[in-house]
């Protein structure tokens, strides 16, 4: 197959990349092209892919101007797309992991494969305005899916997936736990603290405050002021090298997101290391963490906090082979061959994976 995949606009794709879509973008291109289909991401400059990269123009300064940016991504891919097929080197399928240029599969003349992964709120109703016959829908979780229970064109559901070897097992741990990611209001931070606190042990915040008005005002309002306590340690945009300390040495991995999550690479990464996760209960937390085996999924700061206190009957050796046997990038990667293959031959037809 010859597939173009569609990047987020404001982010590079790279091993490193902290948002979520541009991970499983990074770890799905790569396997993909591993078995020998020719791969094409467009993205913008400072991405690392396996096939051939199409930058598509830099964010630049002004990233809360996100509609203009949009515009000129999606122009350029456009662009490109026509020239390939001019040329003789049209695509078989498009995955679009932008979480936008699905809008324009109407302009298309080939099947439009967009997986779906922010929580359905995250999505304006104007998006599912209009489903031209050539687009297709995929989820990531269960639960991510039963939002999504009015849409036509969803396939199925695809688990995300981590490249586990990239991840050491570690028996030995820490005595502190750790919340590791985006920083913003829908993740928690500041109620991860105050889980911390309750339980009196330490915290080590690590992540990255992107660059949108709404997130810097969250950090400077909500989390900076709890920097000073002498039990919270801040890194700030740690390398993929710090992260993979971070999370083999932590007592567990704290998840205290405020909305439906569809699914939690951090969950699978720390449980790759052998660490265990304390979730809220929250869209497809209880679907990545088996609770009272890999951790603990709880429903508020109090419970958070109890749980710490329970993290010696985990088990790291089950953390770790949870995510072997079900939440591997290979594993990803064989749905996604199947599911892209469908698309193409039987676009018609209905899809559901048979693992569900």
């Amino acid at each position: 197959m010859r597939v173009l995949y569609v990047a987020y606009p404001l982010l590079p794709v790279t091993e490193a990349s902290a948002g979520g879509a541009e991970q499983m973008l990074w770890v799905l291109e790569r396997e993909i092209n591993r078995r020998g289909h020719a791969t094409v991401v467009a993205a913008c400059p400072g991405s690392r892919v396996s096939g051939q990269l199409v930058e598509t123009g830099s964010a630049g300064p002004g990233v809360d101007r996100f509609a203009e940016r949009e515009a000129e991504h999606s122009r350029r891919i456009l662009d490109y797309i026509a020239d390939c097929e001019a040329n003789g080197q049209p695509f078989d399928l498009i995955h679009d992991k932008s979480g936008h240029f699905w809008k324009h599969a109407g302009e298309l003349n080939l099947p439009v494969l967009a997986t779906l992964h922010l929580a359905r709120r995250l999505y304006t109703s104007e998006m599912f305005n209009q489903f031209p016959p050539n687009l297709f829908f995929n989820c990531v979780s269960r639960s991510h899916r039963e939002s999504f229970h009015d849409l036509p064109h969803v396939m199925g559901v695809v688990e995300n997936g981590i490249v586990v070897d990239n991840f050491p097992f570690t028996h030995e741990k820490g005595d502190h736990v750790l919340w590791l990611g985006r920083i913003c209001e829908e993740k928690g931070t500041h109620l991860a603290i105050e889980s911390a606190r309750k339980a009196r042990v330490q915290i080590v915040v690590a992540g990255a405050v992107y660059p949108f008005s709404y997130h810097q005002q969250y950090f400077a309002r909500e989390v900076e002021p709890l920097l000073s306590d002498g039990a919270v340690r801040f890194v700030n945009e740690p390398t993929f090298e710090r992260k993979l300390e971070l999370l083999r040495h932590a007592r567990a991995v704290l998840l205290p997101s405020v909305v439906e999550e569809s699914s939690s690479l951090v969950a699978m990464e720390a449980m790759a290391c052998g660490t265990p996760v304390v979730g809220f209960r929250r869209g497809a937390v209880p679907e990545v963490v088996e609770h009272g085996v890999t951790g603990y999924v709880v429903d508020n700061v109090e419970q958070m906090a109890a749980a710490i206190g329970k993290l010696g009957s985990v088990s790291p050796e089950a953390c770790r082979e949870r995510v072997e046997q079900r939440f591997c990038s290979q594993r990803m990667a064989d749905d996604y061959e199947r599911l892209y293959a469908h698309v193409i031959q039987k676009p018609s037809s209905s899809f559901e994976l048979g693992r569900l």
